[in-house]
């Protein structure tokens, strides 16, 4: 224990004399962890949040989308085409479903007190009805002001209240939306994204006047399912309902819609960010790699300026396995060393980007800085200094004691 004491006394002191070089090394390591913590973390944050907002949804909101399951994302932020009547009238008769929320959005300018912005605004239908499962399902709930009554009150998000006019918009206030003047009823307390804190939220019957879109269409149906009813059953007797329908309309029953449940929706953000994860693993790890290979090029470096140390040592009765630690101790303490900058710098900004959002609300969510997380940038990184110092290490320790104190004489 003592001798292992003394090798690791020797490998720190070593470091030391070479305190730039040894700097640069481990920077090359810290770099790549912090890649690691700080992207993972991130990563497994939003996957988090988009867990939390499906379980919100639980078991009993479907989502019904035109288009095909690849072109999900890009229709929700993009729009495509709308649902038609029949086809909101054929979801409703599906064995299962017991309310179809039909809704669009899209942007618009809008005027408070002389100031103009572009905004966005959403129609609902039915309006009242979509007020009460949205608050039982979406957790809308108001941090001031009340539910709309009547076709000219509207709700605004929280930014729209605070961040999107110079002035702050207020329960009671008037807002003109192209060229209509509405009263805001309430004001929504923060529903997890800024895209939906900044929009405006109104009748679909208004938002379809207003907007000039097709009366009884929308751009997507929010269903509820009956109580003790399986989702999956029921995404499939909508598909049918939907594939019936279209072939009375265009004569084939081509599948140009999506049904997602909040499990395919799981599916789909999941296998998004493991792509995302395996990007980012990806990446770190080559510099990771490259910085294990400064930490040998630096050890090899520091074998042939030792030449005449380890054959002194060699001489006096230092084993093998002696000059062998101390090079892996060495290269070892630069990987952990490595290792606690990444994971401190990765640590530091996950949280940053984490209050940042959180003051700033592009998208809320958690950066998930776990024990397992760190304790596995540590370990990583210490076993990639020691298998980087393992040659040189080995080099060493071949050394016979007569040629190393012939090559410096």
């Amino acid at each position: 224990m003592e001798e292992l004491k003394e090798y690791f006394n020797i490998a720190v002191r070593n470091i030391r004399t070479r305190s730039l070089r040894s700097f640069l090394t481990i920077l090359g390591i810290v770099i790549g962890v912090f890649l690691i913590i700080s992207l993972l973390s991130l990563s497994e944050g939003l996957k988090a949040t988009i867990n939390q907002q499906l379980q919100a949804m639980g078991g009993e909101m479907i989502m019904v989308m035109p288009g095909s399951d690849d072109d999900f994302f890009s229709a929700m932020m993009f729009g495509g085409a709308n649902l038609q009547r029949e086809d909101l009238e054929a979801i409703k008769k599906a064995q299962g479903v017991d309310k179809v929320l039909g809704f669009s959005y899209t942007g618009a300018i809008a005027r408070y007190k002389e100031e103009a912005k572009q905004i966005a605004i959403a129609g609902y239908d039915p309006w009242k009805e979509s007020l009460d499962i949205l608050s039982i399902f979406q957790g809308w709930s108001l941090s001031s002001g009340r539910w709309p009554s009547k076709g000219n009150e509207i709700l605004i998000g929280s930014q729209v209240a605070t961040e999107i006019f110079s002035k702050e918009v207020k329960a009671g206030s008037e807002i003109t939306i192209k060229g209509r003047k509405f009263v805001v009823a309430g004001i929504l307390n923060s529903l997890g994204s800024k895209q939906d804190d900044s929009m405006v939220y109104m009748d679909m019957n208004v938002y379809q006047d207003i907007t000039g879109e097709k009366r009884g269409t929308a751009a997507y149906a929010l269903v509820k399912l009956k109580s003790g009813v399986d989702e999956n059953t029921v995404a499939e007797n909508i598909e049918d309902a939907l594939r019936e329908t279209r072939k009375r309309r265009s004569g084939t029953d081509e599948a140009d819609f999506s049904v997602i449940t909040s499990e395919k929706m799981g599916q789909i953000a999941g296998n998004i960010l493991g792509v995302i994860q395996m990007v980012i693993i990806a990446f770190a790890s080559i510099a990771i790699i490259v910085g294990g290979i400064g930490i040998t090029n630096s050890m090899f470096t520091s074998v042939r300026e030792r030449t005449k140390e380890i054959g002194i040592m060699k001489a006096i009765g230092a084993k093998n396995s002696a000059i062998l630690l101390i090079f892996l101790f060495e290269a070892g303490i630069v990987g952990l060393v490595g290792g606690i900058g990444g994971t401190l710098f990765g640590f530091l900004l996950a949280k940053g980007i984490e209050m940042y959002g959180q003051a700033h609300p592009i998208f809320y969510f958690s950066a998930s800085v776990t024990p397992g997380l760190i304790i596995f940038g540590l370990v990583f990184s210490f076993i990639i200094g020691c298998v980087s110092g393992v040659l040189p290490a080995r080099t060493a320790a071949r050394l016979k004691p007569v040629d190393a104190l012939r090559r410096h004489e």
